[in-house]
């Protein structure tokens, strides 16, 4: 009886998790619970060493200890002092106005401005609700249609979980062993990927169904030159003049660093690319800053006014990104420097009061504490978990799968996704990743592709029906009822809830297409990443000083 009791632990604390999980317990203290409690009946039966848990506090401080975890709080402060400062609003309304004049614009302009404010903010419930408050009743108020609109915001809303600096990949970083610069440089390509796919199916509309997402009519249009002109034409030559020089400074760069690391070939793409940006965004701030002060004339006003809306999210995201990229600064630092541009960009802006950096503060808090609780809690239940040989009845499971690699991976991916409908991302990862990435390792599997790969399946889970957290946000702030516009005084149909479960399907469908090309195309993460170095340990030479000053040799298992 003992016997079966000892090989049935791994299956029982699944299911005492399961239990405390149904009756409402929180994930952090029902991680903890099952640990502690499973470890106590192993210590009464005999089947673990009574000093079980003398180790547990070691693993907790090392847990609080841990430098890499401190991005966590640094990146949500930026995001929210950032959200609350109103650059979602300029961003949204200056990025509308260049593209709401073709078909879709205004679509197009939510998921651009989604990924800025994914790359700046981090957070999703910052980027939906901004979007859903500013955008939704313009596109509302133009005719576009209430599924698409709802699409269209939610979908670029959850960019925040794949577009570095997320905290998804921060968190799968600290549960892979793997380094968050890594996991960033894996998950660049991919998440523009994504992006680009979000735009092709807004633009596919537009070519199809343009009823569906019609342009903005001219009175809409806000920014015009003195002689009646939109000033576009100013904007495209100035935007290919600007991405021309840009382009040729980021090979430039290219070059100088493969020359200076004795290389015939370039640097990572992901590292190209934001110094690319970061010279084209740069030049064009100081254009334009001639520009008005010399009152030349030669810009638009609507290019003078893309150039300084867009300039300070650019230049912060070099700061966190480029840096890391570069390997000028580590993940924590980075953030560190994203909180404090992000307060000098919101006090540049006068919103930077006791009362919003308050907020700021009580949210980072709060949600950096449920964060560090799940981990502790999840360390409770993995030490446990592996003192019962779990570990080795996982590997089992696996290994009856057929397909090998292939299998293990769609059976993993397609439990997460499923998994997604009802539990938290910060639960799946720190729950189930830990018991995955030691198979996935053994497997021959990479795990910066392995953590990218997961970290894009759980982005669906923020826009899956029926209890998709970012389909929750829009609709604490879309209107459910009719409602009279203040700017056409027209009366709107509300927003209803099956119109923003319809509008997320398409999106949620992109998502599992980029997810088959992850698996189809593992070099999408796996290129821009730093080549391994092989070290022949056969070869490995120990030189150790003499008495005579000289130095000698080690032979050992006859080599040098």
């Amino acid at each position: 009886m003992i016997e079966l009791l000892s090989n049935s632990i791994p299956q029982l604390m699944f299911g005492g998790l399961l239990i405390f999980l149904l009756t409402g317990f929180p994930v952090a203290f029902s991680l903890a619970a099952t640990g502690l409690l499973f470890g106590f009946i192993g210590m009464e039966l005999g089947l673990l060493p009574p000093s079980l848990f003398q180790a547990l506090p070691l693993r907790v401080f090392g847990i609080i200890q841990n430098d890499t975890l401190l991005a966590i709080p640094f990146f949500t402060l930026m995001g929210l002092i950032l959200e609350r400062s109103g650059m979602a609003e300029d961003l949204l309304d200056t990025v509308g106005q260049v593209f709401g004049p073709i078909r879709g614009g205004l679509a197009l302009a939510v998921i651009f401005v989604g990924a800025l404010l994914a790359a700046t903010t981090g957070v999703v419930a910052a980027s939906v609700i901004s979007m859903g408050l500013i955008s939704l009743p313009i596109m509302l108020r133009y005719g576009y249609s209430r599924a698409v609109a709802s699409g269209a915001i939610t979908a670029s809303g959850t960019l925040a979980q794949i577009v570095p600096p997320s905290l998804v990949l921060i968190v799968m970083a600290d549960q892979l062993g793997r380094s968050v610069g890594d996991l960033y440089k894996g998950a660049f390509i991919p998440a523009f990927a994504l992006i680009g796919l979000y735009a092709l199916f807004i633009i596919g509309l537009a070519i199809f169904k343009p009823a569906m997402v019609p342009a903005l009519p001219p009175e809409a249009r806000t920014y015009r030159e003195p002689d009646g002109s939109s000033g576009m034409r100013s904007l495209g030559v100035f935007a290919l003049v600007i991405v021309a020089i840009s382009v040729a400074f980021g090979w430039f760069y290219a070059d100088i660093v493969s020359a200076a690391k004795g290389e015939a070939v370039t640097p990572a793409l992901d590292e190209t690319i934001v110094v690319t940006l970061t010279g084209g965004t740069l030049l064009a701030f100081v254009a334009a800053l001639l520009n008005k002060a010399l009152g030349l004339g030669l810009l638009s006003r609507i290019t003078e006014r893309v150039t300084f809306v867009l300039i300070p999210p650019l230049v912060l995201i070099f700061l966190v990104l480029g840096t890391i990229f570069l390997g000028i600064a580590t993940p924590t630092e980075g953030g560190a420097m994203g909180a404090v541009g992000g307060m000098i960009m919101a006090f540049a802006r006068g919103k930077l009061d006791m009362s919003l950096l308050t907020h700021a503060l009580e949210s980072t808090a709060r949600l950096s504490c449920f964060v560090l609780f799940i981990l502790i809690g999840s360390t409770i239940f993995s030490f446990t978990f592996t003192a019962v040989d779990g570990q080795i009845w996982v590997e089992h499971l696996f290994d009856k799968l057929p397909g090998g690699q292939l299998g293990f991976l769609l059976f993993v991916n397609v439990v997460i996704f499923f998994l997604g409908f009802f539990i938290d991302f910060f639960e799946i990862a720190f729950i189930l990743v830990p018991l995955l990435a030691p198979v996935a390792d053994k497997m021959g599997i990479d795990l910066v592709w392995f953590g990218v790969l997961l970290a894009m399946n759980l982005q669906t889970s923020f826009l899956t029906p029926p209890f998709g957290f970012a389909l929750f946000y829009l609709r604490s702030v879309a209107p459910s009822k009719a409602y009279t516009d203040r700017s056409t005084r027209k009366q709107i149909e509300g927003v209803k809830t099956m119109d923003i479960y319809r509008g997320s399907i398409p999106f949620v469908l992109l998502q599992i297409v980029m997810v088959v090309m992850l698996i189809a195309f593992p070099q999408l993460v796996t290129s821009g990443l730093d080549e391994k170095v092989e070290v022949d340990l056969e070869s490995i030479r120990i030189e150790i000083p003499t008495g005579d000053g000289g130095w000698g040799n080690e032979q050992k298992d006859g080599g040098w």
